[in-house]
């Protein structure tokens, strides 16, 4: 299952990663699902990218006890 995203100018593959996963280091998921799109340090407005939908990471053991 996929999220559609609508790029702005300028947004970045790390910038996405963190706004959909909550980190910036899981944004090669998003480069796979998005053959099409040149690998580029800034990404142009209006290309519509497919965001995998991804099982959470953290475990309760890894939040603070404030989050679990």
């Amino acid at each position: 299952m996929f999220i559609p995203h609508v790029t702005t100018e300028g947004e970045r593959w790390d910038q996405l990663a963190w706004r959909y996963y909550g980190d910036a280091h899981r944004y090669l998921p998003i480069v796979q699902a998005n053959p099409h799109v040149p690998l580029t340090a800034a990404l142009p407005a209006g290309l519509t990218l497919a965001i995998p939908m991804l099982e959470p990471v953290s475990t309760a053991e890894d939040l603070p006890p404030w989050m679990r």
